[in-house]
């Protein structure tokens, strides 16, 4: 007979169960588009990548079957460009970093003891924003107007005279919309990582996948934004004639491999670090041991991510830069091998000292391991100028990035995809099925891409549709052609164990591969909420520490287990210690994500077709969608519906002067200002470099403008600062007549800079030089005016009762974009107006 006592407490649990349900839980139907939950999110990134990923996989056979034997009509040079041009964009930009954000944006709260990401809302834009660009990038091909400049768009190839169509735009419209997902997911990884962990959880108590994302979030948050700007320059070139590229009127075609490459070499370790983050979750666990080396690793994962921004013209030996150059470049591309090799050693040690047990995901661990030292040797190789201009833009190179790309990344992606699969539906995989997919793969993989090598050492060139015969490339391109389609079907066979199991997968037991980390103490599927109560965790491997925390965790035995208020919390931590800080409590399911971004679709689609007035009212519409989105924040009854926390609690993060919201704000102007550094570094490049850099006789446009503008916001910051600092102690006197201060300021601003836009003598379509000032000045004005527009916000919400001395949180969150404005100004100042050469002085 069961024990009443027992009873009693189970019943307790349900109603304590049902009640964060009844808060946390996923609508259906239509509103089923407005979940802002991560685990849905996570999923729904996963299986659109894994849709991408299948697409771009189709691309890559109609190649390989044009290419297996010489002569072959199969497909023509304009199909086969656009068919390559999108087989590298849908893989690297469409499923590699979606599908490895899409996982951490699962794993990382449930690894960390958090219920969610700390901007839910801003998850769900980014994976509408990953969904509509990726549909419209991949629509180009079924209409027969595909990008057809190959994966990296190189200019003078991409731009207009050489590529007259909308073919192009599709690729810079379209990526630029994904970026948005991309920078969107990094934001929101970085702060959640960093102020939002269980109570305790230091950050040498970090699981190490949770160092691996960090950096890559980072990584993506500094990395991305050159070729977000890259594309803005050259669809301006295309679409409005500004000539950044342009070489006859001062632009330079080398500014984009420049721009591209600042993104495109951190992006193959974005891609990288996290596959390395799985292996070093999953080794452990079938090793039965601690990681070892655990400080080694993270210390060579950041500095992994660090060097990669130095490598950037690895990929440009052989367009003619200075000896000096070549020769920095390639110490740098071999000094990233050593904080790779500590992580390689690493996984050797726990192997070596663990007692391996050989389960599918293992095998795809070895698999990787054997792989990925293969493509890091060509990497070495690659990395020496003499033999990099011998094999430059041949089949070797597409060999080493495929062994670099896939044995690095897709290798630990499926060894990850399996180990979490009960996780995902509660049902184990067959392992018959998956030693077969993994055998399929491995040896269909090494057979196309291990004599590709060889192919390319023979002379063979990337990027041609077909070849004559005779000249030694027929074997080998037949060989790594039948090598694909085992390879193919291996996939074949993985995603049918995928399908079978949901239906006919052995239920798995709460946590099947005695792991030691704490998303395994979840609920198989997890529930919304990850964790009914909130645990202390003092421990990088709490479930071997404590076997039975998750019936603890379930019972509701720890901390936050209230939820009569109606809001969504976790705990806001210490950075450093994961001390409690404070509440953070978190938006609900919304449709704005959602509508914002169909505005955002409908402005790059009136974009394309330069219908240019709906792309201006889309662009309004859009604004206003962001602003109403941030109506409903802090002190908004929808935000809190009751402010009211439990007498041993701390505060809600919208009542201290410290939540993550400044931290978001910090991290989105990281990302914004590696935008401009990277638009300030087009200035001096092509006034350094640019063979016919114009520079007029005279300014070309009245520079005081520009100074008054900057003038004006710096005399009015010690006032701002003097009502700021009264209000973190309690004093809100004068913040709303401050706020309508600075609204004002904000628009005598744009208005000032728009004035000096204006200017009769600045011709933008002329000259590079002007063209970069005309960027430089808009995106001044644009700045200005949305400060203004955010203190005029604060100032009614001031006035309304949303933020005051009580909730004094949003004024310090819009103060940093103020600081970083006027930062901005001052220096686009300096670099325009008293820069002496770029007028001719000495």
């Amino acid at each position: 007979m069961n024990d009443p006592r027992e009873a009693q407490c189970q019943d307790d649990a349900d109603a304590l169960h049902g009640q964060f349900d009844d808060v946390w839980g996923n609508p259906r139907g239509w509103r089923a588009l407005t979940i802002v939950n991560h685990t849905t999110l996570g999923l729904r990134f996963m299986v659109t990548g894994l849709c991408f990923f299948v697409f771009g996989l189709l691309l890559a056979m109609l190649m390989r079957t044009q290419l297996a034997l010489p002569g072959n009509a199969f497909m023509g040079p304009e199909t086969f460009n656009q068919v390559f041009t999108m087989h590298g964009t849908v893989m690297m930009f469409l499923f590699a970093v979606p599908m490895m954000e899409g996982l951490a944006v699962y794993l990382i709260p449930k690894m960390l003891g958090a219920r969610d990401l700390v901007f839910p809302r801003l998850s769900s834009l980014g994976y509408w924003c990953y969904l509509f660009g990726g549909l419209i990038i991949c629509s180009s091909l079924l209409l027969g107007i595909a990008p057809n400049a190959g994966w990296f768009m190189y200019t003078p190839l991409s731009s207009a005279a050489h590529s007259p169509g909308v073919n192009a735009d599709f690729w810079l419209l379209g990526i630029t919309f994904v970026e948005i997902s991309a920078v969107s997911a990094g934001v929101e990884l970085v702060v959640s990582i960093l102020r939002t962990r269980a109570e305790g959880m230091a950050l040498n108590k970090m699981p190490i996948y949770a160092w691996y994302i960090l950096t890559m979030a980072m990584m993506i948050v500094i990395g991305f934004p050159p070729l977000i700007l890259g594309s803005i320059l050259l669809e301006l070139e295309r679409a409005a004639g500004l000539p950044f590229f342009e070489v006859a009127r001062g632009g330079d075609p080398l500014l984009w491999q420049h721009l591209f490459w600042l993104f495109g070499h951190p992006e193959v370790y974005i891609i990288f670090l996290p596959a390395a983050g799985i292996v070093s979750t999953l080794l452990p666990v079938f090793c039965g041991r601690p990681l070892v080396g655990y400080r080694a690793v993270v210390l060579g994962v950041i500095s992994t991510g660090f060097i990669s921004f130095g490598l950037w013209v690895h990929h440009m030996f052989t367009v003619g830069i200075p000896q000096l150059a070549q020769a920095f470049f390639s110490a740098a591309s071999m000094l990233v091998a050593i904080p790779t090799a500590i992580q390689v050693f690493s996984w050797i040690a726990t192997l070596w000292l663990g007692k391996p047990r050989y389960n599918v995901p293992m095998l795809w661990l070895i698999g990787f391991l054997i792989i990925f030292v293969c493509g890091g040797l060509t990497g070495v190789m690659l990395a020496l100028v003499p033999f990099d201009w011998q094999v430059h833009d041949t089949q070797f190179v597409v060999a080493h990035f495929h062994y670099v790309l896939i044995g690095g990344m897709l290798f630990p992606l499926i060894a990850g995809l399996y180990y979490w699969l009960p996780h995902f539906s509660g049902r184990m995989a067959s392992e018959r099925l998956g030693k077969w997919g993994f055998w399929l793969v491995f040896i269909g993989f090494n057979m196309t891409f291990l004599i590709m090598h060889w192919t390319g050492l023979l002379g063979m060139p990337r990027r041609v549709y077909t070849y004559e015969t005779g000249l030694g490339w027929d074997m080998p391109n037949l060989i790594s052609s039948i090598g694909s389609f085992i390879m193919v079907i291996g996939i074949a066979t993985l995603l049918l164990d995928l399908i079978l199991h949901y239906r006919y997968g052995k239920p798995a037991g709460q946590n099947p591969w005695q792991a030691d980390t704490l998303e395994w103490a979840t609920s198989l599927p997890p529930n919304p909420y990850n964790f009914v109560s909130l645990p202390k965790i003092t421990d990088r491997h709490p479930l071997w520490r404590d076997p039975n925390l998750r019936e603890s965790i379930a019972r509701g035995d720890h901390a936050l287990t209230v939820i009569d208020h109606g809001r969504r919390e976790t705990w806001g931590v210490d950075p450093l210690t994961g001390k409690v800080r404070e509440i953070v409590h978190l938006p609900g399911n919304s449709w704005l994500p959602f509508i914002a971004a169909c505005c955002i679709a409908v402005l790059c689609l009136s974009l394309l077709t330069k219908v240019y007035l709906l792309a201006l009212v889309a662009c309004f519409a859009s604004v206003v969608v962001l602003l109403r989105w941030s109506w409903e924040n802090g002190a908004h009854p929808k935000a809190a519906p009751d402010a009211k926390t439990q007498p041993h609690e701390p505060p809600l993060h919208s009542r201290t002067c410290d939540g993550p919201g400044l931290w978001g704000m910090g991290v989105t102007l990281l990302s914004n200002g590696a935008l401009y550094l990277s638009l300030l570094f087009g200035w001096f490049y092509l006034w350094t470099v640019a063979p016919n850099w114009q520079v007029p006789d005279a300014p070309v446009f009245n520079h005081w403008l520009l100074l008054a503008s900057a003038l004006l916001l710096s005399v009015a910051t010690p006032w701002h600062r003097r009502v700021l600092a009264r209000l973190r102690l309690g004093d809100d006197r004068g913040l709303f007549n401050c706020e309508v201060g600075l609204a004002i300021i904000g628009l005598a601003q744009a208005a000032l800079l728009l004035w000096a836009l204006r200017s009769e003598a600045l011709q933008p379509t002329v000259r590079a030089h002007d063209a970069v000032i005309f960027v430089m000045l808009a995106y001044s004005f644009g700045h200005a005016l949305l400060a203004g527009i955010l203190s005029a916000l604060q100032a009614l919400r001031v006035r309304i009762g949303y933020v005051s001395a009580e909730a004094p949180y949003e004024p310090l969150v819009v103060a940093q974009f103020w600081y970083y404005s006027l930062g901005v100004l001052w220096v686009s100042y300096f670099a325009i107006a008293l820069f002496p050469p770029a007028f001719g002085g000495s």
